[in-house]
């Protein structure tokens, strides 16, 4: 029987949401102020200049070379060697480029399927706090139970609590979450937090999840610690990493994870079915411009010099700088400045000041207040002395 015509509009389902908690996120809501303020956007980590016009070239080139139909689902062959290679060169670990090396839609991609392909409903994952903002909802959505631990943070800056780590595993922990360089505060694990945590997995079944998607962007002549470089937790770890980071391309959204073959064969099953593969001439792209190391070799001094330009024209103001070692983020203090929460201060900033920052307490799941925002400092030089020359005067 046909039901009876109306005018009323269908009603929609109600659909209960499998991460309640999650709105907007920090990023999105202080780049739309700062666009609508005309504020000098320091918030979001993106560079504002442009990529090596080679890479575009090169990309430009495989397109027209027909590289324009799916690759393979694990990524073209070409960028997997090439990946490999690079890893080896660097960090003296041999992957298998045909089992050990995929080509992901971004690191953020990458660090989802790894969790997604690992993690069990009641398993128990640690994460770090502050952490970047993909871990957590990740972890939910694939029934875990993120288990949270705190940096430490004083006058020198953050620090990784690894005796506090060591009492939150339990027998059900089946991840632990490390990003280094770290995203917000900049730090950068040394060999002596490598053997903390390498002491802390042995002889258990724990996997590391390593986010290292700012490998190139360490400073002061310090090195690069990642789990590839450690055979205990190369062997466990399902290691992360961005050419959107490292080539100043985010907008493109390529990445890549290496691990063991046995993990990586879980991750690829999940890998084929929630992106399949990456874009295909951009891969082709890259793989070519991978030839020169260069770019990546020389990317520690480019920033450090943004860092220190960035340092310098803060140093005579109210903030309080804390340690930048890594990535392309510098912390500050604003306690001299303002009794205002941190999300209450960025809005100020970015409205009244015109130069938006990331309040830090939005990496924390319970919005844990230290009084630090976030800059980021991957920007042109005369941003960065417009946004220094508004920031002196608060």
């Amino acid at each position: 029987m046909t039901p009876p015509m109306t005018n009323a509009i269908p009603a929609t389902p109600v659909l209960a949401s499998k991460l309640p908690a999650v709105g907007t996120t920090v990023f999105t809501r202080m780049s739309q102020l700062a666009a609508q303020h005309g504020a000098v956007n320091l918030g979001q980590g993106f560079p504002d200049f442009p990529c090596d016009p080679k890479l575009v070239d090169m990309v430009t080139d495989a397109m027209r070379a027909g590289f324009n139909q799916y690759p393979m689902m694990t990524g073209a062959p070409v960028l997997r060697n090439a990946i490999a290679a690079k890893i080896g060169a660097l960090y003296g670990h041999a992957y298998d480029a045909d089992s050990e090396i995929t080509v992901t839609a971004g690191a953020t991609q990458a660090l989802t399927t790894a969790i997604l392909c690992c993690v069990h409903p009641g398993d128990e994952v640690i994460i770090i706090e502050p952490a970047y903002d993909s871990y957590l909802p990740t972890v939910e959505l694939a029934g875990g139970v993120p288990v949270l631990v705190q940096m430490e943070v004083g006058p020198e800056g953050y620090r990784v609590p690894w005796q506090r780590i060591a009492a939150a595993v339990t027998p059900k922990t089946r991840l632990l979450v490390i990003n280094t360089p770290h995203n917000p505060t900049g730090t950068v694990l040394r060999q002596a937090d490598i053997e903390a945590l390498s002491a802390i997995v042995q002889g258990t079944d724990i996997l590391i999840l390593a986010d290292e998607v700012y490998e190139h962007m360490v400073y002061d002549g310090q090195r690069h610690e990642s789990m590839s470089r450690h055979p205990l937790l190369a062997a466990r770890s399902f290691v992360v990493s961005s050419f959107g980071k490292t080539y100043h391309v985010t907008g493109w959204k390529v990445g890549y994870v290496a691990a063991p073959a046995a993990l990586m064969a879980e991750f690829r099953k999940v890998h084929q079915y929630n992106v399949f593969t990456t874009n295909t001439p951009m891969q082709h792209g890259i793989a070519a411009y991978m030839a020169d190391a260069a770019p990546y070799l020389e990317l520690p001094a480019f920033y450090q010099k943004k860092r220190d330009l960035f340092r310098a024209g803060l140093a005579g103001s109210r903030f309080e700088l804390l340690p930048a070692d890594g990535t392309y983020f510098q912390c500050v203090r604003y306690g001299a400045i303002s009794p205002l929460p941190e999300a209450a201060f960025a809005e100020w900033l970015t409205t009244e000041i015109k130069v938006a920052a990331i309040p830090v307490a939005a990496f924390y799941q319970g919005g844990t207040e230290s009084g630090i925002v976030r800059f980021c400092f991957a920007k042109q030089d005369d941003t960065l002395r417009l946004a220094l020359d508004r920031l002196a005067r608060v």
